[in-house]
């Protein structure tokens, strides 16, 4: 786990699938705009289970109790960022940290 702070250039190049969707520029610089903690999470279904706990991207549709109905604004300041599969989980992973950082 570390506490970085992203510039608006590496938020954009983090979220680039996301390059030309209506949120894109309001996320990118939510996201520029304070330090942010990375942490990678290694466990059996750790994906699924992490993305249960912090709940669904829409703060309005995410149940009771998970991070984002607790903490989120709205889909762009939606609190924390969760991998979205195992793959995506490793490139995000790869952005943040380097291989003599992980444990």
């Amino acid at each position: 786990m570390k506490i970085t702070h992203l510039t608006q250039e590496q938020a954009k190049e983090f979220y680039s699938v996301h390059t030309g969707k209506s949120f894109f520029e309001d996320l990118t610089s939510f996201m520029s705009s304070g330090p942010i903690v990375t942490a990678i999470l290694e466990k059996e279904n750790a994906v699924d289970d992490f993305r249960k706990l912090i709940g669904s991207t829409d703060p309005l549709k995410a149940k009771e109790g998970t991070i984002r109905k607790l903490f989120a604004e709205s889909m762009s300041h939606n609190a924390i960022h969760g991998s979205d599969s195992d793959e995506n989980a490793l490139t995000e992973s790869d952005f943040f940290f380097s291989k003599l950082e992980r444990y």
